[in-house]
């Protein structure tokens, strides 16, 4: 199997294509800073954006992975 190495740009991707499969649960996050957002609950998507923007280190295509597998509804 070939290894796929996201930029930040196709994680997004990924994760917006996670956010709107009906079999992962990707419930949102409240955060009190979120005025943007409504009932300040931020998007699934954009918490686990935000930790890869943050987190340098971390690679987005395992961090993705990790994230299908625990998110799988069953």
């Amino acid at each position: 199997m070939a290894t796929v190495a996201y930029s930040l740009d196709e994680a997004a991707v990924q994760l917006r294509v996670l956010e709107k499969d009906p079999t992962m649960n990707t419930i949102g996050a409240y955060s009190p800073t979120a005025t943007d957002f409504p009932d300040q609950i931020r998007p699934f998507s954009e918490v686990h954006l935000e930790y890869l923007r943050k987190n340098k280190h971390v690679n987005p295509d395992h961090y993705i992975s990790n994230l299908r597998i625990m998110l799988k509804k069953r």
